[in-house]
């Protein structure tokens, strides 16, 4: 998911040695390199040093990751490279775009160890077919506190909020056939009002200026008034398609940390996100690969990730930190969809939204 600024997971990479794979073709693609595994990913993937050490100490491979731009990105890069991978565990694919990856034959399948340790509604959501669950989340828009509090407007509550003239020229969100987060929020939508009616939701939208940008980065760290980053670029949209868990974000990277976070969720906008992490198909370094996703699940792991990629741990016993708590949103009833539906109707539903709103 992506809820971390692209430079802290930069010099996260530098700091613990981690490799940054820039180049095409797998990393552990000859003998001399036997001993790392590849990790393909998002621009988000992060980890603690002290984790990800005990890792590969051991296992005894050293991790290396290659980001691949936004999920929806990375994963059609992974799918134009199956059978000769960048690496080889792919993480950040989600039930969004899970069965777009299985068909195309992107991942070799393994039941990692410690999978019966997973909640089964996150084993049995995605009719995975040996791909690991990692993590869930909330896909929702986010708003600016302080934007709403000077024009002393109320912020939306709700998808039909958001086409309303109080908000017109208010929302960016990101491109569904690029973004997860994108797609996401289109799917949320098609939830809510039916095959029917969302496009007629979406016209609505469109005529009340909403903003579509390529990715996540770019809505939330660029346009979106209410984020840091957004801060810094003169961002001018008090409304962005992120996550319910984006606001400890901006708490934990404040200095000094607010007693406030500075931005809220509209919580009648939500959908639910699974991720799942695959051993790819055609991995040079197989075992390495299986271990990796071993570790992935493994209460370590899941303990260390809300704090470093801002995402809910799918395994049973794993600790959620109080920051994480306190200032994370709860979302009781998300908009969610059937895998299968999803994966009937996603091509069409893109394809139909790229002509409605880009066009």
């Amino acid at each position: 998911m992506s809820t971390i600024k692209k430079a802290s997971l930069t010099a996260l990479a530098v700091g613990v040695g981690l490799v940054a794979v820039t180049a095409c073709g797998s990393g552990g693609g000859d003998k001399a390199d036997s001993k790392s595994v590849t990790l393909v990913t998002h621009d988000s993937f992060n980890v603690s040093k002290g984790v990800l050490k005990d890792f590969e100490k051991a296992s005894g491979y050293k991790v290396r990751v290659l980001e691949d731009g936004d999920a929806g990105q990375a994963v059609n890069k992974a799918i134009l490279s199956k059978g000769n991978p960048q690496g080889d565990v792919f993480f950040g694919v989600d039930n969004t775009l899970l069965s777009r990856a299985l068909d195309n034959g992107v991942f070799e399948p393994y039941e990692a160890k410690g999978l019966d340790q997973v909640a089964s509604q996150y084993r049995l959501a995605g009719g995975e077919k040996g791909v690991t669950p990692v993590d869930s989340g909330d896909i929702c828009v986010n708003y600016d506190k302080k934007y709403f509090a000077d024009k002393k407007l109320a912020p939306p509550k709700s998808f039909d909020d958001l086409v309303k003239p109080q908000y017109k020229n208010l929302l960016v969100t990101e491109n569904a056939s690029t973004s997860s987060p994108g797609l996401g929020f289109v799917l949320g939508t098609a939830a809510k009002y039916g095959d029917d009616g969302w496009q007629d939701y979406w016209k609505k939208l469109k005529a009340n200026g909403v903003k579509v940008v390529d990715g996540w980065e770019q809505a939330y760290n660029e346009e979106f008034s209410g984020s840091a980053g957004g801060k810094k670029a003169k961002g001018d949209r008090p409304l962005v398609v992120s996550y319910a868990s984006s606001p400890p974000v901006e708490v934990l990277y404040a200095e000094p940390q607010p007693e406030e976070a500075p931005t809220g969720v509209a919580t009648g906008t939500c959908f639910r996100q699974i991720e799942y992490a695959g051993l790819l198909k055609g991995a040079k370094n197989e075992k390495g690969g299986k271990a990796l996703l071993d570790f992935m699940i493994s209460k370590k792991f899941q303990d260390d990730m809300p704090l470093q990629m801002f995402v809910n741990p799918v395994r049973e016993a794993a600790r959620t930190p109080d920051l994480f708590r306190k200032f994370g949103v709860r979302v009781d009833k998300p908009e969610t969809m059937a895998p299968k539906k999803i994966a009937d109707k996603r091509e069409q539903w893109v394809k139909a939204w790229t002509s409605l709103v880009l066009k």
